[in-house]
């Protein structure tokens, strides 16, 4: 641990910048941790805050910019790539779509704080034609209180930063086997979860093709189209005969269809 805080000393404003520039990028390097360890370190007058700040937020933006870009570019297929690499891919689009279609480029200034918002919300802006300049201002804005907030945690903290740290440092390479058993445990098991989602997933789904066939008998099923107004507008392309309903009143809907038919719901 004190060859942690070493390196972190003399490599202070580039470690943390690569380290927020990968966990932007997707990659599951948390930079919360680094942030909080890096104002510590400020506080103590090892580190310059002002430049350790800056270098997180130009870091942030290189990400966002280039997850933007490619939403512009690649549009819905951009989200769908992403979550399938998401550890939580039940929740990857719907509940960022919901977060951005309701504020808009406002929830840019809280996106850095919402777990698997803060990369999705980029390419989200990119497909739905949001103008770059406006897209990088809320951006900056949002990485500067995201990363602000950690810094300045670890600042005010750092009595407390440095009592830890010294706990670790006693336990020697222990605690970084510590550390790194606790991040293997946390990746084992949000794997468990992404499986496990995506074996129900399987169960419950019809092939393009199956469901093709089906829609030229005289029993096809019913398709409804539940997706959000905003995924809609990305990807305006609709199944033949699908009824567009508010996924949010679907508990009104079921209620009144036929039980001796069978029911296809797709969204995003």
């Amino acid at each position: 641990m004190n060859e942690l805080v070493a390196a972190l000393t003399r490599w202070g404003v580039p470690l943390v910048g690569a380290n927020v520039l990968l966990e932007q990028l997707g990659l599951p390097i948390p930079a919360v941790p680094t942030l909080v360890l890096a104002g510590a370190l400020a506080a103590d007058g090892k580190l310059p805050l002002a430049g350790l700040l800056a270098v997180s937020v130009a870091a942030s933006l290189a990400a966002d910019t280039v997850w933007f870009l490619l939403g512009r570019r690649h549009g819905h297929r951009v989200l769908k790539t992403l979550c399938r690499l998401s550890l939580s891919p039940d929740s990857c689009v719907r509940q960022t779509e919901s977060i951005f279609d309701r504020w808009g480029l406002w929830s840019l200034l809280v996106a850095k704080f919402v777990p698997g918002f803060s990369t999705v919300a980029p390419p989200l802006a990119g497909s739905g034609r949001v103008a770059l300049a406006p897209f990088l201002a809320f951006s900056a804005v949002g990485a500067s209180l995201w990363a602000g907030a950690s810094l300045l945690l670890g600042a005010l903290f750092h009595g407390a930063v440095d009592r830890i740290l010294d706990s670790l440092s006693r336990l020697g390479s222990g605690a970084l086997v510590l550390l790194v058993g606790a991040f293997v445990v946390f990746l084992a098991v949000k794997w468990e979860q992404r499986r496990r989602f995506f074996k129900e997933l399987r169960m419950a789904r019809i092939p393009p093709h199956e469901l093709r066939g089906l829609l030229g008998s005289d029993a096809g099923p019913l398709v409804f189209d539940v997706r959000s107004s905003g995924a809609v507008q990305r990807d305006p392309r609709r199944i033949p005969g699908a009824v567009v309903i508010d996924v949010d009143r679907l508990d009104e809907f079921v209620a009144a269809l036929p039980k001796d038919q069978e029911i296809v719901l797709y969204c995003t």
